[in-house]
C-alpha cells in the first residue's frame, strides 16, 4: 500500500497509488495522513477499500509532504557505511540521533529552503553536528 499526500501546498489531500500507479483520493476514508488517520484500524481501512472506486487524480499533481502536521522529528544520520563515505566522516561506533523541525518535511519535487547565512555542510568537520 503506498500513500500519497497531494495538491497544492496546504491544500494536500491524502491518495493511494493504485495497481497501475495512478493515484486514487481516499478523503472519503481520511481526512489527511496525520495522527488517527495513521493507526492500524484506520490503515486496515483504506486496504480493504476498492481502489477503482475511489476518485482517479490528475495525473500530474504535485506531491505534497508524506505526513500532516508532524509533531516532532527524530532523525538518524550516518545510518549505513556508504552514507558515511559519501560524507567524508569517519562510521560512528553508535547512531547518530537528531532533531529536525518539522517544517524541514517537504514533497519530493518541492524547494529546499536554505536558512539566511546558512552553508553547505561539506563532511569534514570533526565535529557529529
Amino acid at each position: 500500500m503506498k500513500l500519497v499526500r497531494y495538491g497544492a501546498p496546504g491544500a494536500e489531500r491524502p491518495g493511494i497509488l493504485d495497481g497501475d500507479g495512478c493515484i486514487r483520493d481516499v478523503s472519503n476514508l481520511v481526512a489527511d495522513f496525520a495522527g488517527e488517520a495513521l493507526s492500524p484500524a484506520s490503515l486496515e481501512r483504506i486496504r480493504k477499500a476498492d481502489l477503482a472506486a475511489l476518485p482517479l487524480v490528475e495525473a500530474d499533481v504535485r506531491l505534497g509532504s508524506c505526513v500532516a502536521k508532524p509533531g516532532h522529528f527524530i532523525a538518524i544520520g550516518l545510518n549505513y557505511v556508504d552514507h558515511a563515505h559519501e560524507s567524508n566522516m569517519p562510521i560512528p561506533s553508535e547512531p547518530v540521533v537528531f532533531s529536525k523541525a518539522p517544517s524541514s518535511i517537504s514533497g519530493p519535487a518541492d524547494d529546499v529552503m536554505m536558512p539566511e547565512g546558512s552553508e553547505k555542510r561539506t563532511g569534514k568537520s570533526k565535529s557529529r553536528w
